[in-house]
């Protein structure tokens, strides 16, 4: 028997506008009565989905206030174009929200009126948690949080291969530049950087691991972390940056302390952003398809249960005169 609108209002004691606007996410509603109006839908058997059919659905791409320059940070332009470009074809209408933790978020959301919501890059684990709690679904991008379906590049893989092909070009002393321990993606480039050293035999040194000073400008942190290596009684002879702006800032400060790159550091970075080939000299990276994870993002809200819950686009490694004689 076919499980109406009616029948879900009567099993929750609403009217019927109130089932409407809670499984639509419109506002006017409290959230303990949105995730009410939902869980006796489910357990009753009615589809949502029956209420919007021939309507656009609604999706937020959120990305954390600290990305929001994306003519600094390109990274998440890439997915972004990625993600549209799956709306599309879904026929889904996307908006972009970027927010931080202090923000009034949960009342920003109300304002989009999402049927389901992609959150890329670092996000606080109290924010992701009520995300969740929303009740609608809810992907990551470059990012994880326990058992919440995400994409992610290989950064273990990404690390390793980055710190491998230092190692094979005969360098011993590779630091690793981090610029936010916060993110997920940092600490696991760095667990790949590590399995290299550890595999050739090469004992890890805590110095040669820093972190860029949190709350500067995008390039100054690893600027301050690359100078900090520098003053080393023995610096490192290469640098792998956790990502291609913290590479390109590296970059800039050898050069402008005298040294050659990559005869004096070789230097590698990681997503390959357009600045990454055009620097002088041009950086070695890690190939990340940043559209890719937009995509996949927005097929793990329409796939749902279809798709794994964690999923892993591979890297690859783009060499270039970072770490290449000329």
């Amino acid at each position: 028997m076919l499980v109406t609108i009616r029948d879900v209002a009567e099993a929750a004691g609403v009217s019927i506008s109130t089932v409407s606007r809670a499984l639509k996410n419109q506002r006017g509603l409290s959230d303990a009565t949105r995730r009410m109006v939902r869980q006796v839908a489910r357990e009753i058997g009615y589809d949502p989905a029956r209420l919007r059919s021939g309507k656009a659905r609604r999706l937020v791409f959120m990305v954390h206030q600290q990305h929001r320059h994306f003519s600094t940070n390109p990274f998440f332009a890439d997915v972004l174009h990625g993600v549209e470009e799956a709306c599309c074809e879904f026929g889904i209408v996307p908006t972009l929200l970027t927010c931080g933790p202090t923000d009034p978020i949960r009342e920003q959301l109300r304002l989009h009126e999402p049927d389901m919501i992609l959150a890329a890059g670092y996000f606080e684990a109290e924010v992701l948690d009520m995300v969740a709690g929303l009740g609608l679904p809810v992907a990551l991008i470059d990012s994880s949080l326990r058992d919440m379906a995400s994409v992610n590049p290989d950064n273990v893989a990404g690390g390793y291969l980055a710190t491998r092909h230092l190692l094979d070009i005969e360098r011993r002393r590779i630091a690793y530049v981090a610029s936010w321990l916060a993110h997920v993606s940092t600490l696991e480039r760095a667990q790949g950087y590590r399995r290299a050293l550890f595999e050739a035999g090469i004992l890890a040194d805590p110095k040669l691991e820093v972190v860029a000073p949190p709350g500067l400008p995008h390039d100054d942190g690893p600027s301050m972390a690359m100078r900090q290596l520098l003053r080393l009684r023995k610096p490192p002879d290469a640098v792998f940056a956790c990502n291609d702006t913290a590479a390109l800032a590296v970059l800039d400060t050898c050069q402008a302390a005298g040294l050659r790159v990559p005869q004096d550091m070789a230097i590698v970075g990681f997503d390959d952003i357009e600045a990454a080939a055009l620097s002088k000299p041009s950086l070695t990276t890690l190939r990340v398809d940043r559209q890719a994870l937009g995509r996949m993002g927005v097929e793990l809200m329409i796939r749902g249960a279809s798709m794994p819950r964690l999923n892993t686009l591979p890297v690859e490694l783009i060499v270039r005169e970072s770490t290449r004689s000329c």
